[in-house]
């Protein structure tokens, strides 16, 4: 295991290199019964052979990105930079108006496998990336131009940092300044300034290491040497510009030192809290709330130290302040971020997993959810985001930071409590987007967070209303008529599974889809696009959860898509037609059950009744043409979707089809879509015409009869 692979068949006399899907190998696994099957891990991730490495599987089937650290811009959606190890730099999306974020959806933007990346957020089209050696890089988003602006060009490989000009981090940080973005800042031991894209640096301060050269020398040994620049130390690891004062920039080194200038650079002073035994000062995050506060994060793992150490500085370093007094002792933390919004609501990344606490450090508790346990190696805060950076998983967003932000002590004392969720943008997702190597999208809808205090044992119940008070949504957590006859209707190629709120005691999530109830269901029909109802229009509702004698109302706000650029009068429209198709589209299935109804009494009439002459001539007559009406409305050949290939639609289902049309289009609603709706609805009065007639004729003779012989007569279709 080297760089490369290689392989020996004479006891290691020669090898060969071995073809593999990526480079720097780290470890393999033989089949103890079966040596052509192995299993390989290197820096792409980890790669099966099933012909002793002849080939091998893919290394893109796995999440298994290493990424350093996080920035995000602030377009819409944000993207997400970072550079992942022994790979490109990325910035991905963070969502994806397709159904996934797909490879699509990310690009390389300079730098390197370790890059800290900076930009204008606002306007991120010139990209700054650094990587390995020293290197910094200019990258043009929209020419797609990559400039090499080192600031001192060496070549690194194999030199000692002693003889270098300047130091650098295998994870040098490059930072902007929040009030100028044309304002560059490097690390390096010193702190280096551009303010012309590269062409020129300054130096703004002397050495702010230790500047120990016992440890500046040649790295490795006694036999190979390896000074490739990951080894160097007495570097500058940190660099944050204050999002307050321009000119004011705290800065972390690699061996444990903490420095602070209010002047770019003029003077500095040292504001390390103590004494950190040359430890790693890996973050320092400003308090969006206080331009002299920032928390310092130490990480001692280098020394065999892995307890957590978060520092809350004051005064702009004057005072320290321990934070991590309960956080397990045997999981370092990598970085802190303090939310915008909610002063003291603080969020650490660790070694192994995530934490939060809602006073300011004096009490921590996980926020692991559904994140895996591994490394969280930096944390962004991004259009109320959490965005965590992984060693090993890629990149992860807790969506929607609202419901935290809102959390006290006191709601988990209440039996139920439901959290207020920030406004939702509605967002239509196309299709495309599945598989192993797809990101997952936020959530399509509205997210209900609720506590339940106690267990209960009756259903739950969530009832959405618009700003009238008419309930426009239901659901329950028990299965109601409605999810019955829609798993009855459904095709086996066409398999769902039909979700619940969950009611269990303590936290529960359910995620309502922004449609109204769904369309009236009736057995014993294909509708391949289903039974769900049509979106809601942007605006204000009201979610009231349900259980026991308990409940609790918040309000929802739903605003439009911002691609949609509609008027208030223009949504109107589209809620009034789709109004009036879900209408129609309920007339005609509760036609269909009705005639449907209708045929089986004049059936039973017909089996009790075999020799009543009169009754069988009306009674068959009205059984053929209420049959040959139901096949106008709907396709009863229809077994398999793939059936609508080769057999015409009937009118249920083009009136399904221009609701969707419709509904998913918005507005403005189409010239040609009204059109159609026209002629459907002649349609549809034609066949309520036919209707009528059947049952002024056959159906009026069968219960002419029925009255005329004491028996029970058959019901009118409405």
């Amino acid at each position: 295991m080297n760089a490369p692979f290689m392989r020996s068949i004479d006891g290691g006399a020669t090898f060969e290199k071995r073809r593999t899907p990526h480079g720097d190998h780290h470890d393999l696994w033989i089949n103890p019964h079966d040596n052509q099957n192995m299993i390989n891990a290197n820096d792409g991730g980890a790669t099966i052979t099933f012909d002793g490495g002849e080939s091998w599987s893919s290394i893109y089937n796995q999440p298994t990105a290493q990424f350093y650290r996080v920035n995000t811009d602030n377009q819409f959606p944000y993207r997400i930079y970072g550079g992942q190890q022994d790979n490109s730099t990325v910035a991905i999306l963070s969502e994806s108006y397709r159904g996934g974020i797909t490879a699509k959806d990310f690009s390389p933007v300079g730098g390197g496998e370790s890059a800290h990346i900076a930009f204008d957020p606002d306007n991120p089209r010139l990209i700054y990336a650094t990587t390995i050696n020293g290197t910094l890089t200019e990258y043009d988003a929209e020419s797609q131009r990559l400039r090499e602006i080192k600031p001192y060009p060496e070549f690194v490989f194999g030199m000692e940092s002693k003889d270098l000009r300047y130091r650098t981090n295998w994870n040098a940080p490059v930072t902007a300044s929040v009030q100028d973005p044309s304002v560059v800042y490097y690390g390096t031991q010193k702190l280096l300034r551009t303010k012309d894209r590269g062409v020129t640096f300054e130096e703004i301060s002397d050495d702010l290491t230790k500047n120990e050269k016992d440890k500046q020398g040649l790295n490795g040994g006694p036999i190979t040497a390896e000074n490739v620049g990951a080894e160097f130390y007495g570097t500058i690891l940190t660099i944050t510009a204050s999002p307050h004062e321009y000119g004011t920039l705290w800065v972390g080194s690699d061996d444990g030192l903490v420095h602070v200038t209010r002047d770019d650079g003029e003077t500095w002073n040292d504001v390390t809290p103590g004494d950190l035994g040359g430890a790693l000062v890996n973050a320092i995050d400003v308090s969006p709330h206080d331009p002299g506060t920032a928390y310092i994060v130490v990480a001692g793992y280098k020394m065999n130290d892995f307890q957590p150490y978060i520092y809350k500085l004051t005064d702009y370093g004057a005072n320290a302040t321990r934070l991590d007094a309960d956080l397990p002792r045997d999981n370092f933390i990598r970085v802190v971020r303090e939310d915008p919004e909610r002063q003291g609501l603080l969020f650490a990344g660790g070694e192994g997993g995530m934490y939060v606490s809602f006073d300011g450090g004096s009490h921590w508790q996980s926020l692991a959810l559904e994140l895996p346990p591994v490394p969280i190696t930096d944390l962004a805060i991004r259009q109320d985001d959490l965005v965590a950076a992984t060693q090993g998983r890629g990149f992860w967003v807790l969506d929607d930071l609202t419901g935290l932000r809102s959390v006290t002590p006191e709601m988990a004392e209440k039996p139920l409590h439901v959290l207020t969720p920030g406004p939702v943008e509605m967002i239509r997702r196309g299709w495309g987007g599945s598989g192993d190597t797809v990101g997952t999208n936020p959530p399509k809808g509205v997210v209900l967070g609720y506590h339940i205090r106690d267990e209960h044992e009756g259903a739950l119940s969530i009832q959405i209303s618009d700003v009238d008070g008419n309930v426009v949504r239901r659901y329950s957590s028990e299965e109601r008529d409605f999810e019955r006859c829609i798993l009855g209707n459904m095709d086996q190629r066409l398999p769902f599974e039909v979700s619940y709120p969950p009611k269990k005691q303590g936290a529960n999530r359910w995620v309502w889809d922004m449609r109204r109830d769904g369309l009236h269901c009736i057995d014993d029909i294909r509708l391949f696009e289903g039974f769900a109802g049509p979106y809601v229009m942007p605006g204000t509702y009201r979610a009231r959860v349900m259980i026991g004698d308990v409940e609790d109302t918040v309000e929802l706000t739903l605003v439009p898509d911002r691609r949609v650029g509609a008027s208030a009068a223009e949504f109107a429209e589209v809620d009034r037609y789709v109004s009036e198709m879900t209408t129609l589209m309920n007339e005609l299935l509760g036609g269909l059950t009705a005639i449907r109804s209708s045929r089986d009494q004049i059936e039973e009439l017909l089996t009790a009744y075999p020799d009543a002459e009169a009754l069988h001539e009306a009674g068959e007559s009205a059984i053929e043409r209420l049959t040959t009406w139901e096949r106008k409305v709907v396709q009863v050949e229809y077994e398999t979707y793939e059936d609508e290939d080769n057999l015409p639609p009937r009118l249920l289902k083009n009136v399904r089809h221009l609701l969707d049309v419709i509904d998913d289009g918005g507005p403005p609603v189409a010239a040609g879509a009204l059109t159609r709706l026209g002629d459907l609805k002649t349609e549809w009065a034609a066949l309520e015409s036919e209707l009528a007639e059947i049952e002024a004729t056959d159906i009026t003779a069968v219960n002419t009869w029925a009255r005329e012989s004491s028996v029970p007569h058959v019901s009118i279709p409405d």
